[in-house]
């Protein structure tokens, strides 16, 4: 049986269905058109280049489309690469479904909606807990199913909510060692902090950057977001300007694109475990894809570091 395209092995050859999850025209330096295909299934991706690309390849191997590939895997700049020999797009007749294909969070959805219900419940303050019950009512059908990034962390499907469950567990234990934080904003910042993604991503599906993802961004679109909350709710008070400011700063430095550096205990707190559970996330995953002795694939958003897989446990 073939092995999913996460665990594939250079100089082994390929021969099976695979999501186009994007294409980009570019020129070779010959001055002829190529596609660079970003193909998957539910193990990983890997790039692709269809060469000498025509007109109609253009218009036939886009997005979202599901695609018979026959070729080998190689290595291209320490990274797999699948070179194509034979591409045509999936038929009826194959009985292949593009929901097949798709990575999803290796937690169950239910599990995720109880975990965010119940810190919700755990709530004390009124204003944080109203505010945070407005927007998972308002995004109730997009929240569970969209994942948290295009690429790098949690880009899955449910990988969003994935995502805050962990850092929800993590703002747990840093309460027990640190009983003096205020719970209630952490988990409050935790479950808005990346919101603004249900408007600044396409979908689950071959996840692409919308206009106004382009235009503005997940973090001023949510820092709005709570303002008219807080207006339709008529609340007033700290808590509002503080909940604005825990998702303002969460990425922590002004070069990793935070507007406003951590001025708030909670804020940094928050900063520091999406930060960790980002970096464990790309870790695992591709520790995931090796065998013990081996180094993974270089992580472009880790330093572009290679990370070794112990041979003991």
């Amino acid at each position: 049986m073939l092995k999913e395209i996460g665990h594939v092995e250079v100089g082994q050859p390929f021969d099976n269905f695979l999501l186009i999850k994007s294409s980009t025209k570019g020129v070779a330096s010959n001055g002829k058109p190529f596609l660079t295909l970003i193909l998957q299934d539910s193990s990983g991706d890997i790039e692709a280049k269809l060469w000498d690309a025509t007109e109609e390849d253009e218009k036939t191997f886009v997005a979202e489309e599901v695609v018979k590939i026959t070729g080998e895997i190689t290595l291209f700049r320490g990274k797999p690469q699948l070179k194509i020999q034979h591409i045509r797009p999936a038929q009826p007749i194959d009985g292949v479904r593009v929901e097949d294909f798709l990575e999803k969070a290796p937690v169950p959805l239910e599990e995720l909606e109880e975990r965010i219900t119940e810190v919700i419940f755990e709530m004390t303050n009124p204003n944080i807990q109203r505010i945070v019950r407005y927007f998972i009512k308002k995004y109730e059908s997009t929240l569970f199913s969209f994942p948290a990034a295009v690429k790098n962390h949690h880009e899955y499907v449910s990988g969003l909510a994935h995502h805050i469950c962990t850092m929800l567990n993590l703002a747990r234990d840093f309460k027990r060692n640190y009983p003096e934080i205020n719970l209630d904003l952490l988990y409050a910042g935790i479950i808005l902090h990346d919101l603004g993604k249900l408007t600044e991503l396409s979908g689950p599906v071959a996840p692409s950057y919308t206009l106004e993802g382009k235009l503005l961004g997940h973090i001023p679109i949510m820092a709005e977001e709570i303002g008219k909350a807080a207006d339709e709710l008529d609340i007033v008070g700290e808590e509002v300007t503080i909940l604005k400011h825990m998702i303002l700063s969460h990425h922590g430095k002004g070069e990793w694109g935070s507007p406003k550096v951590p001025l708030v205990r909670e804020a940094e707190i928050l900063h520091l475990i999406d930060l960790i559970d980002a970096k464990m996330n790309m870790m695992n995953r591709a520790l995931n894809k090796v065998k013990p002795g081996d180094f993974t694939e270089r992580l472009f958003a880790m330093e572009n570091r290679s990370f070794y897989k112990p041979t003991f446990e």
